[in-house]
């Protein structure tokens, strides 16, 4: 019995014993050791679940690519020379060539500029007509023909293939055409608009045949693709026809072909211009503009750049391009108003021997030598290389275009900027069937060709804003155009037109060129508001004598009945009373 009890007793505290301290095989955990096991098996699966879904996104995205980094090597390799016709084909906005209505209006803008050009040079009264005839219901295609002097069979692929190639860049003297960009330009875009070549006909005089070119730009090299050429029997003596097909759009309104056409006809009285529109019109299928004057403007002369307008830079080109063995013979020779005596005081206050050859001299020499031109009184710039419109003949265009009561114009004396002659002229037309309740309406011109975008950035229309016409008897609001019945033209005449683009659509705003335009305008604006204090005193006078006719014949009547008058009294009654108020209104 004993050894019964004591194996009970054995097995009892081996249960006990159990029950504190859990086997290795974990089979008999206490509670606490079951709660950790617990949380760390959720925290596994927690992780795990985490790690699949990380892989799947994973797996849902395309793999990293690899970063590979160029060398300067690699980067040599793609350098390459960029042509300017190539640069202009993709930046056609810089050209004018943004939109198709502006693009068509360009394409005629640079034809005719030519054509007039060519025939002034050549000492032909201009005779030309525009033609545009509507292909599909977006293209277009545009003939400009003249009647001037032809163009050299193996110049014409260079004039209308080549991109920056002209004889008007490096000549000071007035001209339209100014960096030798326009008609080439307007080949490529109808190129790239349309893949049709650019057609031209020309004949050099009535013993040379006619030839025929088909040609297109190769941008890549900026040099033209002849595709035909030969021989055609033409039925002028002497001109040149030019056709381009492209992408556009005809419209009417401020910007329209047929406002440039009879804009231009103003500024150029001694042109006769045919104009063909795509559809026929109310003044019928082709509308001329007949020339005003039979007298070409005056012949320009080309001059020298004046030492005011040349910066550090180009004066130091020039001291190494020049032909002269010194440099006192560079400065007369080479700028203009510079005599042999005013370039020895030039050399002598600067410090330079004048037997100095100019390619010897260092650039703080040529600093000093500047410094010293502009601190040196010279002459200004001859203006014998502009060729103004004249004020009569102004009058005389605004006379037979524009219907009104009163004109008036201005040429202004010659002035300068950047060393650079300039001339403004103003011509004004007001009165008339014009509306008296909008703003007025304003052309401006540079070297006689209409600029139709862009107009509150020009130089022009800031000075016309900036006029006081409130003292010239017109309405006008703060800081915009006076309100009334009354067209303004400005033209500015000028060696070199500071143009704001490329596209020749306004004048960058030179102070100098604001002034001179001002003073025009103040000029001309005198004139109208004398006009109009003599309008409105007559219309005073009339609302007078019609009080007069008016009132008198009663106060007559009234006499009669009360003094009992007869008519022959009353008669006389009527006319002393209507000489006595005749002489007082007079009074």
């Amino acid at each position: 019995m004993a050894d019964e009890d004591a194996a009970a007793r054995g097995k009892s505290a081996a249960r006990a014993s159990g029950r504190r301290k859990a086997p290795r095989d974990g089979k008999h955990e206490s509670v606490t050791q079951r709660k950790t096991t617990r949380r760390k098996a959720a925290k596994k699966r927690t992780q795990a679940k985490g790690a699949s879904a990380k892989s799947r996104a994973a797996g849902a995205k395309k793999p990293a690519k690899t970063r590979t980094r160029a060398t300067a090597a690699d980067l040599a390799e793609k350098q390459r020379d960029i042509s300017v016709s190539e640069f202009f084909a993709k930046n056609r906005h810089l050209l004018g060539f943004d939109n198709p209505s502006k693009a068509l209006l360009t394409t005629v803008k640079e034809g005719v500029d030519n054509s007039l050009d060519a025939c002034e040079e050549a000492g032909i009264l201009p005779d030309v007509r525009v033609e545009i005839a509507q292909v599909t219901d977006t293209r277009f295609r545009i003939a400009i023909e003249d009647n001037g002097p032809g163009i050299v069979k193996a110049q014409v692929p260079k004039i209308f293939g080549s991109l920056l190639y002209g004889s008007k860049f490096h000549r000071l003297r007035q001209s339209r055409g100014q960096q030798g960009i326009g008609i080439s330009a307007a080949g490529m875009y109808g190129l790239i608009t349309t893949g049709k070549p650019v057609i031209i006909t020309t004949r050099t005089g009535p013993t040379k045949k006619a030839h025929h070119f088909e040609l297109v730009i190769d941008t890549r090299k900026n040099e033209p693709k002849v595709k035909l050429d030969h021989e055609v029997e033409w039925s002028r003596d002497h001109g040149t026809r030019v056709e381009i097909e492209l992408e556009g759009a005809y419209r009417g309104g401020q910007h329209s072909v047929d406002a440039y056409i009879r804009q231009i006809s103003l500024a150029n009285p001694h042109a006769r211009i045919t104009y063909v529109p795509p559809k026929a019109e109310e003044h019928g299928a082709e509308h001329e503009f007949p020339r005003v004057s039979d007298e070409l403007p005056a012949e320009t002369d080309e001059i020298k750049p004046h030492p005011y307008g040349v910066e550090l830079g180009v004066l130091m080109q020039m001291l190494r391009d020049t032909r002269s063995r010194n440099v006192r013979g560079f400065l007369a020779s080479d700028f203009s108003r510079i005599s042999s005596q005013t370039a020895a005081a030039i050399c002598k206050t600067a410090g330079i021997s004048p037997s100095r050859q100019p390619g010897d001299l260092t650039r703080e020499e040529a600093e000093t030598l500047h410094q010293t031109i502009e601190k040196t009184k010279i002459m200004g710039p001859p203006t014998d290389c502009i060729a103004p419109i004249g004020s009569d003949l102004i009058e005389a265009a605004l006379r037979a275009e524009v219907d009104a009561d009163f004109y008036a114009s201005s040429t202004r004396r010659a002035a300068v900027y950047r060393g650079n002659p300039f001339l403004i002229e103003v011509g004004l037309a007001y009165g008339g069937k014009m509306p008296a309740d909008a703003p007025v309406t304003v052309y401006r011109y540079a070297n006689r060709v209409p600029l139709q975008y862009q107009q509150g950035a020009c130089a022009i229309t800031k000075a016309v804003t900036a006029t006081d016409w409130k003292a010239y008897q017109m309405q006008q609001p703060r800081g915009a155009l006076p309100i009334g019945a009354m067209l303004i033209m400005v033209h500015i005449a000028s060696v070199w037109v500071p143009f704001t683009s490329e596209s020749k659509e306004a004048i960058a705003p030179y102070p100098e060129i604001i002034k001179e335009i001002r003073l025009g305008l103040q000029e001309c604006g005198r004139r109208v508001a004398i006009h109009i204090r003599k309008q409105r005193r007559a219309a005073d006078e009339a609302k007078k004598r019609a009080y007069i006719e008016r009132y008198i014949p009663q106060v007559a009547i009234g006499l009669q009945q009360i003094l009992e008058f007869n008519d022959k009294q009353r008669d006389q009654v009527v006319t002393n009373l209507t000489d006595v108020l005749e002489r007082s209104r007079k009074m």
